[in-house]
């Protein structure tokens, strides 16, 4: 895992460059034109965690954010119990980071902001705080946080979560206009410049060379909802 004043630096350039992307882009597709993106996943499952890290990015390292409208629902396996409490799958220390992490997107609604900071904690689980401490939002964090907020958030997640049809069996799931891509999860950049249907112009990284289909291992990498982790 990265160094904390790496994990600073790093954080900053990316907040920095979202906000300059927000101000400065004029070829964006109009909303109802937009690829949606749905990430429904759980925050220390590690095919999440890669599939954030490793794979999200490309949205935003390249133009493909302009043609893509970017849900993200911490939630993933977790059941809600009778009595209105949430058990994760990888135990209390997920539930925790799925809460900080609902909290971010609330605070920051622009996915192009709210990103980098999950991207940042799914990074450095071990040392989370650190980038929510950088993030210059600490108190408004854990005010959500430590609340009620956090636990109604997450309920709400729990319902969008346990509402899809077909229902997920797996994360990281991923649906692009709410439909799932199953195993083509992994090849996320074609799949959205495939579902694009839009009038503005492609984005570069759709006609480039560089887009091609990754082979990925035979084997699914993900954790599976009657997986019995925690």
């Amino acid at each position: 895992m990265a160094s904390s004043s790496s994990t600073k630096l790093v954080l900053c350039l990316c907040l920095l460059l979202a906000c300059l992307f927000t101000l400065s882009n004029k070829l964006v597709a109009g909303e109802s034109d937009k690829v949606n993106l749905n990430l429904y996943y759980e925050s220390l499952c590690p095919y999440c965690q890669n599939f954030i890290v490793n794979d999200l990015v490309k949205i935003f390292d390249s133009d493909l954010y302009t043609i893509t409208n970017l849900t993200l629902v911490p939630f993933g396996n977790a059941h809600v119990l009778p009595n209105l409490t949430v058990a994760c799958q990888h135990g209390e220390e997920e539930c925790k980071l799925n809460a900080l992490e609902a909290c971010i997107i609330r605070t920051w609604p622009d996915p192009e902001l709210h990103y980098w900071l999950i991207r940042c904690v799914e990074n450095n689980t071990k040392d989370w705080k650190s980038c929510v401490k950088f993030s210059g939002h600490k108190k408004v964090f854990n005010d959500c946080y430590n609340g009620d907020l956090s636990e109604k958030l997450i309920l709400g997640y729990a319902k969008q979560t346990l509402s899809l049809k077909p229902k997920h069996t797996y994360v990281p799931w991923v649906t692009l206009n709410d439909q799932p891509l199953y195993d083509k999860y992994h090849n996320l950049a074609a799949q959205v410049c495939k579902a694009y249907k839009g009038k503005a112009p492609l984005p570069k990284l759709c006609t480039s060379s560089a887009l091609s289909e990754r082979k990925v291992s035979s084997k699914l990498q993900v954790s599976y909802a009657d997986e019995d982790i925690n």
